[in-house]
């Protein structure tokens, strides 16, 4: 079984809390940006992994997509997104996104979000990701940035009041797993570089279109005390490519 957190109580508790995890899309940082990377949806089936609560999934229906299949391994998730859904063209799936094993060309459209930096072999995933689409078929990710995952601690460097002084990024070219401390719990995460991130999706066949580093949007900043400090280093990578 691949690490799945999301299944133990307290992480679930906590991860539930969060502004994203109650108030969707809207609440998530780097979804004004992401959003303009997505292609047309009208008519298209998606998949999409990492799904949690399905928001990304009701999204695509809402974009009058065909047909929206979701991945996660978590039941906890996959409960919590069949709750909060009320239509027979979104399906859930329990399995891990190592184990994706579709038809060819089942999709037209991939997207995941923040769930790939848990996987270790992503140059295996993006092959299995790039032999499901449709030629010409659109792959959208996110996930935490190069320059967020390459110290295991994850934080910003503080002075003697408490003050954020600055981002420390360390040991950027040694690739490989981290563990982190997300919502009070040990988490292993996987760090790769950008050219490794840029490099895996070319190798797989796929052709990158646009690249975005997450940024809050200004009303964001306006509101939500803290956020002028997310435009001091990206939290977030996000890719658009095209199936070759």
């Amino acid at each position: 079984m691949k690490q799945n957190k999301y299944d133990e109580a307290e992480f679930f508790g906590n991860y539930s809390q969060m502004a994203r995890s109650t108030q969707g899309l809207d609440a998530a940082g780097e979804w004004h940006e992401l959003q303009t990377m997505l292609p047309e949806l009208k008519g298209k089936n998606v998949l999409d992994l990492g799904c949690g609560f399905g928001w990304h999934c009701r999204y695509a229906r809402e974009q009058q997509a065909s047909s929206v299949v979701g991945v996660d391994l978590s039941e906890n998730m996959l409960q919590r997104a069949r709750e909060m859904t009320d239509d027979p063209h979104i399906e859930y799936q329990r399995m891990a996104i190592e184990d994706i094993d579709f038809a060819p060309g089942q999709f037209d459209v991939v997207i995941s979000s923040l769930a790939l930096h848990y996987i270790e072999r992503l140059d295996q995933v993006y092959a299995k990701i790039n032999a499901c689409l449709v030629q010409g078929g659109t792959f959208v990710l996110s996930a935490e940035h190069p320059i967020f995952t390459a110290r295991a601690e994850q934080d910003w460097h503080y002075g003697p009041q408490g003050e954020i002084l600055h981002w420390p990024v360390d040991h950027y070219q040694e690739e490989g797993q981290r563990v982190a401390n997300f919502l009070n719990q040990d988490v292993v995460k996987y760090h790769r570089t950008m050219a490794t991130h840029l490099n895996e999706l070319i190798q797989a066949g796929f052709v990158v279109q646009q690249v975005a580093e997450s940024k809050p949007s200004p009303e964001m900043m306006e509101q939500v005390p803290g956020m002028r400090d997310e435009n001091r280093r990206p939290m977030f990578l996000m890719i658009a490519a095209v199936k070759a």
